[in-house]
């Protein structure tokens, strides 16, 4: 017989992130779950990270996650499970990953235990012989079909594991699995399925608890969540003393972060919640039954992800407290633009304004038009090939702020104040070139599974 109900604590939405909170954590752990399971990656990090093959989280928060959860997991003898190690999932963050379970180990004298990883890096021939033979890489969220271009101007390509790999490392035994980029709900459905228990409420769990307490009420991040799986239903309780699942949070928290909220693609198919019923099974659950999950025809899509370098990046800030500056904001921005025009007519960089208290964060999709702010701070961001050229222009389009030419302007000063009197270097700029899916004949093809004892 198998079991009839499975419990998985999730700690934290994106492991490492910032440090998960150890009160909630410690009394999850104190109610033995069956498994420990955490999502350590996010495309909200934007595309940097990826294309540069970096960490966006500190390290000593990703290790503080992984000891917490290590720990736990080893005294009861019950297995751990990271997806998309290390912010981006790619090679070199799995190894990461893989040599901070050895150090904790060490650390604590664990007994041996056998770790499991796998890859998901994706070689740019294999993709360029798929396109050279006809078969199309469609693209995700209204971008057209891959061209070579596009992947050419790619540093790094990652696949996003469904259930597939996970699985087949708790069929080698796992005691810890730590994973390449994956679908943040697969980190829990896999364990659920492997452990017999039906996809559309496996893949639900998944999703209730993906991002930790942000299922929960009031707000708390990095608390932890316990989900529990049945047969018939899916029960998520908050570990936070403070915090409550209910019908409204988990409900919302379903919805969170979609183009159609209703829906949750997969590796191998998709979730349909429209049909799902919420109930408050105590203070501090919620129980959630009739999730669908939609299984693919034909052949499995795997989603590619890939970022590749546009160059060299300066940041310029400016503080404006003038009334008429600010009202005309959009004429000295206009000037700033004119003044590099005029002294790189070429062209050969991209210069982007923010204006924060105008619509900084929508930009063009603030439908507040009118600027009523009293201040305002002008971010100014230069990109170019060209290092010096990119510097340049920064400088230019901070600097010229001060200087626009406005009518019925006489004074000379007072139009603005610069945080910094030079623009600084950031981290290169790269952009998103890869949102797509690329048919496969085996859900494993391009995720490359090792095993290795760890401990004493």
């Amino acid at each position: 017989m198998g079991k009839k109900e499975l419990r998985i604590i999730s700690p934290n939405g994106h492991l490492g992130f910032a440090p998960t909170k150890e009160e909630s954590f410690w009394l999850g752990a104190a109610t033995k779950p069956d498994y420990y399971c955490a999502d350590s990656g996010s495309d909200d990090i934007g595309p940097v990270p990826l294309g540069s093959d970096i960490c966006t989280s500190h390290p000593d928060h990703q290790k503080h996650d992984l000891e917490l959860m290590l720990l736990a997991s080893r005294e009861q003898g019950v297995p751990m499970i990271i997806g998309s190690s290390g912010d981006t999932g790619t090679n070199s963050r799995v190894d990461m990953y893989v040599q901070f379970i050895k150090e904790i180990a060490a650390k604590h004298h664990m007994k041996k235990f056998k770790l499991c990883y796998f890859y998901s890096n994706v070689d740019k021939e294999y993709i360029r012989t798929k396109m050279v033979n006809g078969e199309k890489i469609e693209g995700l969220n209204s971008r057209h079909d891959l061209t070579l271009e596009e992947l050419d101007m790619t540093d790094n390509i990652v696949a996003v594991a469904g259930v597939h790999p996970f699985i087949k490392c708790l069929e080698m035994g796992a005691d810890v699995i730590i994973g390449g980029r994956s679908s943040d709900v697969a980190v829990f459905a896999a364990p659920a399925i492997y452990e017999g228990f039906p996809e559309n409420l496996s893949y639900y769990l998944g999703k209730v608890l993906e991002c930790a307490s942000f299922c929960a009420e009031p707000y708390g991040a990095k608390e932890s969540v316990i989900g529990t799986i049945t047969h018939e239903d899916v029960k998520v309780t908050a570990m936070a003393p403070f915090q409550r699942c209910t019908v409204a949070s988990v409900a919302g928290h379903a919805m969170y972060e979609r183009t159609n909220p209703y829906f949750e693609y997969v590796a191998g198919g998709k979730m349909d919640m429209r049909e799902c019923v919420y109930e408050q099974y105590d203070e501090k659950t919620c129980r959630i039954t009739n999730p669908k999950f939609i299984p693919i025809e034909g052949k499995i899509k795997v989603k590619l992800e890939g970022a590749g370098r546009v160059g060299y990046r300066y940041l310029g800030m400016a503080g404006i407290r003038d009334p008429y500056t600010i009202k005309n904001i959009d004429k000295v921005i206009d000037w700033a633009k004119s003044q590099i025009k005029e002294r790189h007519p070429e062209g050969g960089y991209e210069i982007s304004y923010r204006i924060f208290g105008k619509n900084g964060v929508m930009g063009d999709l603030e439908p507040i038009k009118e600027t009523k702010s009293h201040e305002l701070l002008v971010v100014v961001e230069g990109v170019s090939k060209d290092k010096a050229l990119a510097e340049e222009i920064t400088l230019i389009g901070t600097r010229q702020i001060f200087y626009a030419r406005l009518p019925e302007v006489k004074g000379t000063a007072g139009t603005a104040a610069f945080i910094l009197d030079e623009v600084t270097p950031l981290s290169d700029a790269y952009t998103w070139t890869m949102d797509h899916t690329v048919a496969v004949d085996d859900p494993m093809e391009l995720f490359d599974v090792h095993e290795i004892e760890v401990g004493s």
